[in-house]
């Protein structure tokens, strides 16, 4: 049964989580298992040699910083949040298939058109935790950013939710705030160059705004 309008925003994100929450956990941790299956088996097979991206004016004016690794990783949580707060176990289900078809079209790019950032000349033994993550990427994985897509899509998903449940407006900032940092944390980490991170933009938009409509025409706009 959907909460009333009436009903408090945050007592409707809280109803929201508690529909369906085993099965929205469980399927979002073999989602992810899957996806990283996936996205290794895409990197170390790739159809060719991967491009070096170019860099641009604004990669220079964006420095190296070492506090956006904890930005970078909280992607993972940013990710998690629409799923869990799908109104219905259908909603769920069919974010589920939309989600899979950006990851499944950024991983046929990384595959016939792999792709690397330029070396950044940085020692990567005195900073552990990104030195981690650049042992565990190989090339190919550059262009288009799936962790901005990635972001964008969740960002448009959490905007129409916050929407349907009259959330407060500095929520939806927050949101919007916390997707534009993970964006930035891409270039800072030097994972990623501004182009990787324009196309990602593009990529997740363009998903976005078709599953969004999909979805409304499928189950209606007011139970996403």
């Amino acid at each position: 049964m959907n909460p009333s309008p009436s009903t408090a925003w945050y007592r409707q994100i809280a109803g929201r989580i508690a529909t369906w929450w085993p099965l929205k956990a469980v399927g979002t941790t073999v989602f992810m298992v899957l996806f990283f299956a996936a996205y290794f088996a895409a990197l170390q097979t790739p159809h060719g040699p991967a491009t070096l991206m170019p860099l641009t004016w604004l990669d220079a004016h964006i420095p190296f910083a070492e506090a956006a690794f904890p930005v970078y990783v909280s992607l993972w949580v940013y990710v998690s949040l629409p799923p869990a707060l799908m109104a219905g176990l259908r909603a769920a289900l069919l974010y589920g298939v939309w989600v899979a078809a950006l990851c499944l079209f950024c991983l046929g790019i990384f595959w016939f058109l792999p792709t690397a950032v330029p070396p950044a000349g940085i020692d990567w033994s005195a900073y552990p935790e990104m030195a981690m993550i650049k042992g565990i990427d190989a090339a190919g994985n550059a262009c288009p950013s799936l962790h901005v897509a990635s972001a964008v899509f969740s960002a448009f998903w959490l905007a129409r939710v916050f929407r349907n449940v009259g959330a407060p407006c500095w929520l939806r900032a927050f949101s919007a705030v916390h997707c534009a940092a993970i964006l930035w944390s891409t270039v800072a980490t030097r994972q990623h160059v501004v182009l990787d991170v324009v196309a990602g933009a593009l990529v997740g938009t363009l998903f976005a705004v078709a599953s969004l409509s999909a979805m409304a025409r499928q189950i209606g706009r007011e139970r996403l």
